[in-house]
């Protein structure tokens, strides 16, 4: 065959042929399947992992409400729950000992009130992100709440108000930072379009008049 056209019939056959690409185990026992080859492009696994931060995120306040609501023996102690008349605020805030606000936390502390705003908040929250509806009220609402209770532990301080050391791992970026760029984060990208309810929330006739809904 002549060189022009076995080189024409490569290349025609570069076209039809599906690419597969590999890449080998580090441990060196054979080729390792990668997206490519799986049909998974960078877009959907990115949706994917979006769609897990999102879940899982939802689930910390979710999981949070249901604690302090039934006393499931974690951070609330069994028959110390809301339902048993306990109040979630007054732990928490009644014990703040650094930061500038902390008679206002004080006074805060056990409040019906402030009782309600928090549990409907973490209800909320944690609903809404783990349907994938609603991620930018949510990320709205998430991020002041995740505000107050940084400021309420107050991490920049290296000593309590007593002269204790107060354990601040980081004067920053703490895990209320984290929870609040994941919601900001899920938002941003409409991330309960995967494995969530996202879709159908934002063809509601409510929903597409006031995007902000979204």
């Amino acid at each position: 065959m002549p060189e022009g056209t076995m080189a024409m019939a490569v290349h025609e056959h570069s076209q039809r042929s599906p690419i597969l690409r590999f890449s080998f185990r580090a441990d060196g026992t054979g080729p390792a399947t990668t997206a490519a080859a799986t049909g998974l492009d960078a877009h959907t696994v990115s949706a994917r992992v979006l769609a897990v931060l999102r879940i899982l995120t939802g689930f910390v306040f979710l999981w949070a409400f249901l604690d302090k609501v039934f006393g499931l023996g974690y951070a609330t102690a069994s028959g110390k729950g809301w339902i048993d008349g306990g109040s979630p605020t007054k732990g928490f805030l009644s014990s703040v000992a650094a930061g500038p606000l902390q008679s206002t936390f004080h006074a805060w502390a056990g409040a019906a009130w402030a009782d309600w705003l928090f549990m409907l908040g973490l209800a909320g929250i944690g609903a809404a992100v783990m349907a994938g509806v609603a991620l930018r009220p949510a990320a709205v609402a998430g991020t002041a709440m995740m505000a107050l209770m940084w400021l309420a532990e107050w991490p920049p301080a290296k000593h309590l108000t007593d002269g204790s050391p107060s354990m601040s791992t980081n004067p920053f970026a703490d895990y209320h930072m984290i929870y609040a760029v994941a919601l900001v984060a899920v938002a941003a990208v409409g991330a309960g379009a995967t494995w969530g309810l996202g879709r159908w929330w934002a063809r509601l006739p409510v929903v597409r008049d006031h995007t902000w809904l979204r």
